[in-house]
């Protein structure tokens, strides 16, 4: 509920980073107890006795198996909130979350050693973990309603910021947050935006503070406030309210920055860091890179023969396709793809964006782009440099040139080598016009100042879970 005043309560207050982990912890939980449950089912069926010495040489189970699941999870949204909270649409994930764990640990069991667990095992423990991760799943609302209550909240500001900050909480963060009213200037108190009530002026805000409980207040005024609700922002925040500027709390309930707010707060844009000293992320990041881009082009030297069979018989034209892309600094590089599309595809059109259902796309080149094998030789640019495992994807530069004139701080992706995947893509659709790359660029800035070991494996885990899927575009 959006709009509903009502005295101050006292039960805890979770936010949604701690909703995920609860979640993620519920699941670990779950997940080692059907190991535990798997293995007495296996000692019993083997009629062998469940001691301590049993159980020792199955330890590393404990770890691997539970941690398997967690990253299947993660690579599926598995802890998106809003998945969490849809019973049918979770049911779903957590049957393609079983399946590909038992394709998983199938192959881990063939190339494991001979006394390593039995393949009936694995049916036991997929079992198991499906109905007790299940039972947690269905519970967990009820427990989250007992354990949390949503954060009763004042917007400050009557502007378009306040409209968005407003359909934002109602399309992801409606459990997390109460809108209580809005506060604005004297002579807007009695209107009303997007169905939320203007209660009152500066004056009235530390009373609605007092009475009503409220734990936040979200400042969402995109001009500068006047001194006496200025004074008022300032008096809850010295009461221990938390006072939060509108782009931070669109950044954490949506993961975006919302560049078309932040006006001349440009620290809100760009990835800035105070610390001056040695930072390792950069060189760890492009170490991996290069590691992980040798593997996957051996991988990719396997599938090359039978992807260039089935492009040629497909349509006519090359197997690869080269095209110009903005890199690191602005700088122009060659960027390889499989031909999806085919030859000659923007002769007439020029540069414009794939569009869904693209006649352009050959039969062989939508099951490429849905499996996002057509992205494989970009690891030759990961290797060269050009590009990274993860970063926001490349443009080419006649988009670039159109999207920096029109959207603010667009050009502040490319102080990053572009990425085979980004955070972008995992979180958004495919972008077939300039509003997309608005939406885009949102999830690339928000990747720009949160970049880090964590969210590079996240990121390649959700990819992961979009190609077994085939999710891609």
């Amino acid at each position: 509920m959006l709009f509903s005043p009502s005295p101050k309560r006292d039960r805890p207050q979770l936010q949604l980073s701690e909703r995920r982990l609860l979640l993620m912890a519920g699941d670990a939980i779950a997940t080692i107890f059907a190991v535990f449950i798997a293995l007495r089912i296996w000692a019993f069926v083997a009629e062998r006795p469940f001691t301590p010495e049993f159980i020792r040489p199955q330890v590393v189970w404990f770890f691997i198996l539970p941690g398997l699941w967690i990253l299947l999870a993660g690579a599926n949204d598995y802890y998106d909130l809003r998945i969490a909270a849809s019973k049918i649409t979770s049911f779903q994930r957590l049957v393609l979350i079983t399946t590909q764990m038992l394709v998983v640990y199938l192959v881990i069991f063939f190339v494991s050693p001979r006394e390593s667990l039995p393949r009936l095992f694995i049916l036991y423990y997929g079992v198991l973990a499906f109905v007790f991760v299940g039972l947690w799943r269905f519970a967990n609302p009820v427990l989250i309603g007992w354990a949390s209550q949503p954060r009763r909240i004042l917007i400050v500001g009557t502007d378009w910021a306040a409209q968005t900050i407003i359909d934002t909480i109602r399309a992801d963060a409606c459990d997390e947050y109460e809108i209580n009213g809005i506060i604005g200037e004297a002579s807007e108190v009695g209107s009303s935006i997007r169905g939320v009530p203007v209660i009152g002026s500066g004056r009235d805000l530390m009373n609605y503070v007092r009475r009503d409980g409220i734990s936040e207040v979200i400042v969402s005024s995109t001009r500068e406030l006047d001194g006496e609700i200025f004074q008022s922002v300032m008096d809850a925040y010295v009461s221990g309210v938390a006072v939060v500027p509108m782009p931070l709390a669109y950044e954490t309930i949506t993961e975006r920055i919302p560049v078309e707010h932040v006006n001349n707060n440009w620290s809100v844009v760009l990835p800035i860091d105070g610390n001056t000293g040695f930072n390792p992320y950069p060189l760890f990041k492009r170490g991996i890179d290069i590691v992980l881009a040798v593997i996957g082009l051996l991988i990719f030297l396997v599938l090359l023969p039978f992807i260039a069979l089935l492009i040629k018989l497909d349509s006519r034209g090359s197997v690869f396709y080269a095209q110009q892309r903005v890199g690191l600094n602005g700088r122009i590089f060659k960027m390889y793809k499989f031909r999806s599309m085919v030859q000659d595809a923007e002769v007439e059109t020029g540069a414009v964006f794939a569009q869904k259902n693209d006649v352009r796309i050959t039969r062989v080149g939508k099951f490429l782009r849905k499996s996002r094998l057509d992205e494989l030789p970009q690891l030759y640019n990961v290797l060269k440099g050009d590009m990274s495992l993860v970063g926001p994807r490349p443009e080419r530069p006649e988009h670039v040139q159109r999207l920096a004139e029109r959207i603010p701080f667009y050009r502040t992706r490319l102080v990053v080598r572009p990425g085979v995947t980004g955070w972008a893509q995992v979180r958004y659709h495919y972008g077939a016009n300039d509003e997309d790359a608005l939406v885009k660029l949102q999830y690339d800035l928000y990747y720009l100042r949160h970049q880090s070991l964590a969210l590079d494996l996240n990121i390649i885990l959700r990819t992961v879970g979009k190609m077994l899927t085939m999710k891609g575009t």
